[in-house]
C-alpha cells in the first residue's frame, strides 16, 4: 500500500509536469494545474510516511529498472519521517503556490511548474533509495531543480550569478558523494546501502565519512559552503522559495541522519570539526541576518543560522557514537530533529508570507514593508508567528527544539575524550550568542514590519494576501509553530518511532517523562512542559492584567497623549521611530570587525538596493553609506577563483599539439594514479 501511494504520487507530479510544459501559463485556467498536482502528490507522500513510520521498514526490489545493476527502494520509519515532512509542508506551500500564481504577470516561465514538480519528485526519491546510483541519480536531480528554479527568472545579472552558484555547490556537494560512495561501495563489493554497515573501521571508513559529511553539509549551508543560500533563495520565485528553504533541503539533513546509521563510528577529529563548524556557521548566519536591508536576505541567512544549529545538534550525536555512547546520540539526534521540524515549519511560513509582501508591494525592502500587517493580515500573522519560532520564544516550536539543542550541549561531561568536551563547550557557547543575536534579528521584523506603522508607500499596489487556498495553507503554516509545541508529547514519540533504525527507541523515549512532561533523554536532569505553557501563560497574562488594573485604579486603561518621542538624532528614518536599520545598527557597528563593514558620508541621497549588502540613511543633505562584507567569499572563493583563473591560463600553454608531449602527460597522470591506489593498500 505504501508503495503504491509513491507511485501514485510520483504520476500525478509527472502528470502535473507534463501539463505545464505542454499548455503553459498564458492560458490563466492552466496557471494552477501545477500546483494543484503537487498540492495532490504531497498528500499521497505524506500519508506513505506517516504509514511507513508507523509501519514495519521493507525493502521494495525493482530489479535492474533503472538498466544500472540492481534497484531498490527502503521504506523504513527514518524514510517515512522525512516524507512525512516533505509531503506535509509540500502541500502548505503547494497551497500557497496556487494563490500566488494566479494573477497576471507572475508566473511568467512555463518551465516554474514542472521544476517544482521535479523538485519534489527528486527529493523523495532520494529519501527512499537503498542504493548508490538510485541515490546519486536523484541527487542530481535535486541540483538541476535548484538551478532551474533559481535561475527561471532570468530578470538579470543577479539571477544568473545565483544560478550558477547554486549549480557550483550542487555539483560540489554531488562530487563529494560520489567519491565517498566509491569507496565504501569498493570496500563491501556492492552499491547497495545496507552491505556498507560491514565496512570495518579504518582510513577507508573515516575519510568516507567525511566525505559523505561534507557532501551533504554543502546542501543544507554548512560554512564555507553557506555562500549559495543568500543568493539563491532569494532569486528564486514566491512560495518556490518556501518549497526550497523549508522543504528540499531537509534531504540534506536526511541524508547524514542515515549514514550515521550505516557507517556507525566516526572519527573524533570529525565529530569536533562538525561541533565547531555547526556553531561558527550558526553565529555568522544569524549575524548577518540581523544587518540585511533585503527581507529575502534576512531570511535566506537566518537558513545558514539553522543549518548551523542543526549541525552542532548531529555534532552532539556524533561525539556519542564516537565514544560509545548510545544516549548521547539519542539526545543529539533527538534535538537536531526538532530543529527540522522548526526550522522546516517557521522558514516556509516565513518564505510564503513575504512572497505575497513583495508581490502586492513590488518590493521586499523593510523600510518599505514597515507596517504590512494593516493590509496583508493573514501574511503577516503567519510571517509574526514564524519570525517567533526562530526566535525560539515560547509557546513556539522553535523554543522547544533549542532548549533541546543547549540541554545536549550540556552533556559533555558525560563524554570521555577533552577534544569533545571543549568542542561541545565551545559549540554550547556559540549557539547562546546566537540564540542572544536570533531575538534581537526577529524582533526587529516583528516589531517593524508586523506591529510597526505603516510606511507611506505600503498603501500602494494590489492587496490579495494569498487568496483563499494560499490563506488557508498560510493559516495552516502558522498553526503548527504552535501547535506543534503544545503537541509536543505526540511528536516527541513520532520522531522517536522515525529515528528507530538510528537510535533504539527505547533511547529515544526517555526524553518522555510523563505523558506531559519532556526530558533530555537522560533522567532527572532538567524537564520542560511544552503542553503546560499554552495553559499556564495566558493564565499568567490574565491575573498580571487584572492586577496591574486593580492597582491603577482603571488609569491603565486611559488614553495619553504626549508628543511622539524621536530616538537617536533627527536623522533617523521616520518621524519618531527607529527604521530597520537604525535597529540594527548598533550590531553592526560593535561587530565591524567581523562584519567588515564599511562607512562613508556623501552629499545628496544615494540610497542603497535592498538586494546588496549595502545600507544607507539619507539626511537632508548627507547620505550614511554601510556596506558590509561576506567574508568567506572575500576571502576565500574570490583568491580561489583568481588562482583557478591562473592556473588555466597557465594549462593553455600545455596545449603544444605534439603528440609525444600528450603521451609523457598520459604516463606521468597513470604514474600518480598508481601510486594513490598502492598507497591505499
Amino acid at each position: 500500500m505504501t508503495s503504491a501511494l509513491l507511485l501514485a504520487a510520483m504520476i500525478v507530479w509527472a502528470v502535473g509536469a507534463g501539463a505545464d510544459l505542454v499548455l503553459g501559463v498564458q492560458r490563466r485556467w492552466a496557471r494552477p494545474l501545477p500546483s494543484l498536482a503537487a498540492l495532490a502528490g504531497c498528500g499521497l507522500v505524506a500519508s506513505a510516511g506517516v504509514r511507513m513510520v508507523l509501519g514495519r521498514a521493507h525493502v521494495v526490489d525493482l530489479g535492474s529498472t533503472l538498466g544500472v545493476g540492481e534497484t531498490a527502494l527502503r521504506l523504513d520509519p527514518l524514510a517515512g519521517l522525512f516524507l512525512t515532512l516533505v509531503g506535509g509542508l509540500g502541500a502548505l506551500v503547494s497551497a500557497c503556490l496556487v494563490g500566488w500564481a494566479a494573477p497576471d504577470g507572475r508566473s511568467t516561465a512555463r518551465a516554474m511548474g514542472a521544476g517544482y514538480l521535479l523538485l519534489l519528485g527528486s527529493v523523495s526519491i532520494v529519501i527512499v533509495a537503498a542504493d548508490a546510483f538510485t541515490f546519486l541519480f536523484a541527487w542530481e536531480a535535486v541540483t538541476v531543480a535548484f538551478y532551474v528554479l533559481v535561475g527561471i527568472r532570468r530578470a538579470g545579472r543577479g539571477q544568473s550569478r545565483a544560478a550558477w552558484v547554486t549549480l557550483g555547490v550542487g555539483k560540489l556537494s554531488g562530487a563529494a558523494l560520489l567519491f565517498g560512495f566509491l569507496l565504501l561501495a569498493g570496500r563491501a563489493h556492492s552499491d547497495a546501502f545496507a552491505a556498507w554497515s560491514a565496512v570495518s573501521p579504518g582510513a577507508v571508513h573515516d575519510v568516507a565519512f567525511a566525505l559523505v559529511i561534507i557532501g551533504f553539509a554543502a546542501k543544507v549551508g554548512l560554512a564555507p559552503f553557506q555562500v549559495w543560500l543568500p543568493i539563491g533563495y532569494p532569486a528564486a520565485p514566491g512560495p518556490i522559495r518556501a518549497a526550497l528553504a523549508g522543504v528540499a533541503v531537509n534531504v540534506g539533513f536526511y541524508g547524514l541522519w542515515r549514514f550515521l546509521g550505516i557507517l556507525g563510528r566516526p572519527p573524533i577529529w570529525l565529530a569536533v570539526a562538525v561541533l565547531v563548524l555547526g556553531g561558527l556557521t550558526a553565529l555568522v548566519g544569524i549575524v548577518f541576518a540581523a544587518v540585511q536591508s533585503g527581507l529575502n536576505r534576512v531570511i535566506s541567512y537566518s537558513s545558514v543560522e539553522n543549518a548551523g544549529v542543526i549541525l552542532v545538534g548531529y555534532g552532539v550525536a556524533l561525539a556519542g557514537a564516537s565514544t560509545h555512547h548510545p544516549q548521547v546520540v539519542a539526545v543529539g539526534l533527538l534535538a537536531a530533529s526538532l530543529q527540522v521540524l522548526a526550522h522546516a515549519v517557521a522558514k516556509s511560513s516565513l518564505f510564503a508570507s513575504s512572497s505575497f509582501f513583495e508581490s502586492d508591494l513590488g518590493t521586499d525592502d523593510l523600510e518599505s514593508l514597515r507596517g504590512v500587517a494593516k493590509r496583508d493580515r493573514w501574511s503577516a500573522t503567519t510571517f509574526g508567528l514564524g519570525s517567533l519560532t526562530l526566535a525560539g520564544l515560547p509557546p513556539t516550536i522553535g523554543f522547544v527544539s533549542e532548549w533541546f539543542i543547549l540541554e545536549a550541549l550540556l552533556q559533555e561531561f558525560r563524554v570521555d575524550d577533552l577534544a569533545l568536551r571543549l568542542a561541545m563547550a565551545f559549540a554550547g557557547a556559540l549557539v547562546a550568542l546566537t540564540v542572544g543575536v536570533a531575538l534581537l534579528c526577529f524582533i526587529r521584523l516583528v516589531g517593524l514590519l508586523v506591529l510597526g506603522r505603516p510606511a507611506q508607500r505600503a498603501l500602494a499596489g494590489a492587496n490579495l494576501d494569498g487568496g483563499h487556498l494560499g490563506r488557508a495553507g498560510l493559516a495552516l503554516m502558522g498553526s503548527a509553530c504552535l501547535g506543534l509545541a503544545a503537541a509536543a508529547p505526540w511528536v516527541l514519540r513520532f520522531i522517536a518511532d522515525g529515528l528507530a533504525p538510528v537510535v533504539p527507541h527505547a533511547l529515544t523515549i526517555g526524553a518522555l517523562k510523563e505523558p506531559w512532561v519532556l526530558q533530555p533523554v537522560f533522567a532527572n536532569f532538567s524537564i520542560l512542559s511544552p503542553s503546560w505553557l499554552f495553559v499556564v501563560m495566558p493564565i499568567g497574562l490574565l491575573a498580571v492584567t487584572l492586577v496591574a488594573l486593580g492597582l491603577s485604579g482603571g488609569r491603565l486603561l486611559r488614553i495619553r497623549r504626549v508628543p511622539a518621542w524621536r530616538s537617536a538624532t533627527p536623522g533617523v528614518a521616520g518621524p519618531d521611530s527607529y527604521s530597520p536599520f537604525g535597529y540594527a545598527n548598533a550590531l553592526r557597528h560593535v561587530l565591524a570587525n567581523v562584519l567588515g563593514a564599511q562607512r562613508s558620508a556623501t552629499h545628496g541621497s544615494q540610497p542603497a538596493s535592498a538586494n546588496e549588502p549595502v545600507e544607507a540613511t539619507d539626511h537632508a543633505h548627507i547620505s550614511v553609506r554601510t556596506e558590509v562584507v561576506e567574508p568567506v567569499e572575500t576571502y576565500l572563493y574570490q583568491p580561489a577563483r583568481a588562482a583557478w583563473l591562473w592556473l588555466a591560463s597557465g594549462a593553455k600553454r600545455l596545449q603544444s599539439g605534439r603528440l609525444d608531449a600528450y603521451v609523457g602527460y598520459m604516463l606521468a597522470a597513470l604514474l600518480v594514479l598508481l601510486a594513490v591506489v598502492a598507497a591505499m593498500r
